[in-house]
Protein backbone atom coordinates (compact mmCIF):
# COMPACT_ATOMS: atom_id res chain seq x y z
CA UNK A 1 0.00 0.00 0.00
CA UNK A 2 1.12 3.53 -0.69
CA UNK A 3 2.08 5.79 2.19
CA UNK A 4 1.71 9.54 2.35
CA UNK A 5 4.97 11.40 2.05
CA UNK A 6 5.63 14.03 4.73
CA UNK A 7 5.71 16.74 2.05
CA UNK A 8 2.28 15.74 0.71
CA UNK A 9 0.80 15.55 4.20
CA UNK A 10 2.24 18.96 5.12
CA UNK A 11 0.91 20.52 1.94
CA UNK A 12 -2.57 19.16 2.66
CA UNK A 13 -2.82 17.24 -0.61
CA UNK A 14 -5.95 15.10 -0.63
CA UNK A 15 -5.87 11.41 -1.48
CA UNK A 16 -7.54 11.91 -4.86
CA UNK A 17 -4.92 14.44 -5.90
CA UNK A 18 -1.91 12.35 -4.83
CA UNK A 19 -2.53 9.67 -7.43
CA UNK A 20 -3.18 5.98 -7.14
CA UNK A 21 -1.33 2.72 -6.93
CA UNK A 22 -2.29 0.09 -9.46
CA UNK A 23 -1.15 -3.51 -9.64
CA UNK A 24 -0.80 -5.12 -13.06
CA UNK A 25 -2.66 -8.35 -13.77
CA UNK A 26 0.61 -10.11 -14.67
CA UNK A 27 1.99 -9.29 -11.21
CA UNK A 28 -1.03 -10.89 -9.57
CA UNK A 29 -0.59 -13.92 -11.86
CA UNK A 30 3.08 -14.27 -10.86
CA UNK A 31 2.22 -14.06 -7.17
CA UNK A 32 -0.50 -16.70 -7.62
CA UNK A 33 1.82 -19.06 -9.52
CA UNK A 34 4.54 -18.69 -6.87
CA UNK A 35 2.01 -19.34 -4.10
CA UNK A 36 0.84 -22.50 -5.91
CA UNK A 37 4.43 -23.77 -6.15
CA UNK A 38 4.95 -23.04 -2.43
CA UNK A 39 1.81 -25.00 -1.52
CA UNK A 40 2.84 -27.98 -3.66
CA UNK A 41 6.35 -28.04 -2.18
CA UNK A 42 4.84 -28.17 1.30
CA UNK A 43 2.72 -31.17 0.29
CA UNK A 44 5.62 -33.11 -1.24
CA UNK A 45 9.04 -31.44 -0.94
CA UNK A 46 10.88 -33.98 -3.11
CA UNK A 47 8.51 -33.79 -6.10
CA UNK A 48 9.14 -31.49 -9.02
CA UNK A 49 6.46 -28.83 -9.22
CA UNK A 50 5.30 -26.60 -12.02
CA UNK A 51 2.53 -24.03 -11.92
CA UNK A 52 1.44 -21.09 -14.00
CA UNK A 53 -1.52 -18.81 -13.56
CA UNK A 54 -3.92 -16.66 -15.50
CA UNK A 55 -5.84 -13.99 -13.65
CA UNK A 56 -8.95 -11.96 -14.37
CA UNK A 57 -8.99 -8.82 -12.26
CA UNK A 58 -12.06 -6.67 -11.64
CA UNK A 59 -11.01 -3.24 -10.38
CA UNK A 60 -12.86 -1.27 -7.69
CA UNK A 61 -12.89 2.39 -6.81
CA UNK A 62 -12.51 1.51 -3.11
CA UNK A 63 -9.09 2.76 -1.96
CA UNK A 64 -8.60 0.05 0.66
CA UNK A 65 -8.88 -2.83 -1.78
CA UNK A 66 -7.55 -3.07 -5.30
CA UNK A 67 -10.48 -5.15 -6.55
CA UNK A 68 -11.01 -8.85 -6.90
CA UNK A 69 -8.98 -11.45 -8.73
CA UNK A 70 -10.38 -14.64 -10.19
CA UNK A 71 -7.44 -16.99 -10.56
CA UNK A 72 -6.95 -20.03 -12.78
CA UNK A 73 -3.89 -22.12 -11.88
CA UNK A 74 -2.47 -24.90 -14.07
CA UNK A 75 -0.29 -27.35 -12.13
CA UNK A 76 1.74 -30.48 -12.70
CA UNK A 77 1.49 -33.07 -9.94
CA UNK A 78 3.20 -36.29 -8.98
CA UNK A 79 1.18 -39.48 -9.23
CA UNK A 80 0.11 -41.43 -7.27
CA UNK A 81 -0.74 -38.79 -4.68
CA UNK A 82 -3.69 -37.23 -2.93
CA UNK A 83 -4.72 -34.92 -5.75
CA UNK A 84 -7.68 -33.46 -3.86
CA UNK A 85 -5.52 -32.45 -0.89
CA UNK A 86 -2.95 -30.85 -3.16
CA UNK A 87 -5.62 -28.85 -5.01
CA UNK A 88 -7.17 -27.71 -1.71
CA UNK A 89 -3.75 -26.62 -0.45
CA UNK A 90 -3.11 -24.68 -3.67
CA UNK A 91 -6.51 -22.92 -3.50
CA UNK A 92 -6.06 -22.00 0.15
CA UNK A 93 -2.48 -20.74 -0.17
CA UNK A 94 -3.09 -18.77 -3.39
CA UNK A 95 -6.09 -17.07 -1.79
CA UNK A 96 -4.12 -16.17 1.35
CA UNK A 97 -1.04 -14.87 -0.49
CA UNK A 98 -2.89 -12.76 -3.08
CA UNK A 99 -5.12 -11.23 -0.40
CA UNK A 100 -2.13 -10.50 1.85
CA UNK A 101 0.29 -9.17 -0.77
CA UNK A 102 -1.92 -7.16 -3.12
CA UNK A 103 -5.06 -6.48 -1.04
CA UNK A 104 -7.39 -8.12 -3.55
CA UNK A 105 -10.32 -10.33 -2.71
CA UNK A 106 -10.04 -13.78 -4.28
CA UNK A 107 -13.54 -15.28 -4.63
CA UNK A 108 -12.44 -18.06 -6.97
CA UNK A 109 -9.32 -20.15 -7.54
CA UNK A 110 -9.73 -22.81 -10.22
CA UNK A 111 -7.02 -25.47 -10.21
CA UNK A 112 -6.41 -27.29 -13.47
CA UNK A 113 -4.21 -30.38 -13.48
CA UNK A 114 -2.16 -30.01 -16.61
CA UNK A 115 0.00 -33.11 -16.22
CA UNK A 116 0.64 -35.99 -13.83
CA UNK A 117 4.20 -37.22 -13.29
CA UNK A 118 4.51 -40.90 -12.48
CA UNK A 119 7.15 -42.09 -10.02
CA UNK A 120 7.68 -45.09 -12.32
CA UNK A 121 8.41 -42.73 -15.23
CA UNK A 122 11.19 -41.05 -13.25
CA UNK A 123 12.78 -44.37 -12.26
CA UNK A 124 12.81 -45.90 -15.74
CA UNK A 125 13.69 -42.72 -17.59
CA UNK A 126 11.02 -43.37 -20.20
CA UNK A 127 8.42 -40.80 -21.06
CA UNK A 128 5.42 -43.13 -21.11
CA UNK A 129 4.12 -45.70 -18.63
CA UNK A 130 2.26 -48.75 -19.96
Amino acid sequence: MATVSPAAAAAGVTAGERGATSIADRVVAKIAAQAAREALRRQSPQARTQAHATVTVHRREDRRHFGEARVRIAVELGYPSDIGAQCRAVRRHVTERVEALVSMDVPEVAVEIERLHSALEERTGRGRVR
